[in-house]
């Protein structure tokens, strides 16, 4: 393995991939040697994040809100790939303001793909990961995880659930030599900010309370490029004035 290369003979996947978090930790991941499956639903978005990369990247085009989509996850990776070493569970929805203002449709289309494809992503690629008795996986969490967000209780609690799974998975995977971890950043540049109540939005750019993508990818391959013996549980990350 090549210090210029850590992740080289890996096998990666990652959800969500075409934009975001989710294209900037397959190209940290590719960039450092890894093969990359990147899944995401929307198929020109795909392909163009896929060429950008280069050849190490691969497309999966799955809707992991159609259950039976979700669940071939692993096969169809298996079939383009072979092995899996590396698992990202990124793809998620934001749904921020007043409880009062948000829809029931909306509140359950973003707790299945915050919540539940999360848990069912990670049931899924686990067996493959126990039988070779060695792997990763990722969780994009956020900051909301970790402080009750007043401006967006849906999604904040979306998080300290997928942080509670994080934690408790861990635990029961650590024998089987699979680390489990999630990266939790304040607010990322992506297209979840569009969400974003229109003051709070204007007030964290004016202050440069944002962070970009491509940092979030450089905490994650650090965490994948640990001794073995060393899991980065979680990773907290933010603006260092955010909290003015």
């Amino acid at each position: 393995m090549s210090p210029s290369l850590p992740l080289q003979g890996k096998t990666a996947a990652v959800t969500g991939a075409a934009s975001g978090i989710g294209f900037a930790s397959a190209k940290a991941m590719a960039d450092a040697g890894a093969r990359v499956l990147l899944i995401d639903r929307d198929a020109v978005a795909l392909a163009k994040a896929c060429a950008a990369i280069g050849d190490n990247a691969l497309p999966l085009v799955l809707d992991l809100l159609d259950p039976a989509q979700c669940n071939s996850l692993l096969d169809r990776t298996l079939t383009l790939t072979g092995q899996l070493d590396i698992f990202h569970a990124n793809a998620g929805l934001y749904v921020g303001g007043d409880l009062l203002d948000t829809t029931p449709e909306a509140i359950d289309r973003m707790l299945n793909l915050n919540v539940n494809v999360v848990m069912k992503n990670v049931h899924n690629v686990l067996p493959h990961m126990i039988g070779r008795g060695t792997g990763d996986i990722l969780v994009t969490s956020s900051l909301a995880a970790h402080f009750p967000t007043p401006w967006e209780p849906v999604y904040a609690s979306s998080k300290w659930a997928i942080d509670c799974f994080v934690q408790t998975v861990r635990r029961q995977m650590f024998k089987h030599g699979i680390r489990v971890g999630s990266v939790s950043p304040g607010p990322v540049i992506t297209s979840l900010l569009s969400d974003w109540p229109a003051e709070k939005l204007a007030e964290a750019k004016a202050s440069g309370s944002l962070i970009e993508a491509a940092e979030v990818a450089e905490v994650l391959l650090f965490m994948l490029t640990r001794p073995r013996g060393m899991t980065i549980r979680d990773v907290v990350l933010m603006p260092t004035n955010f909290d003015l």
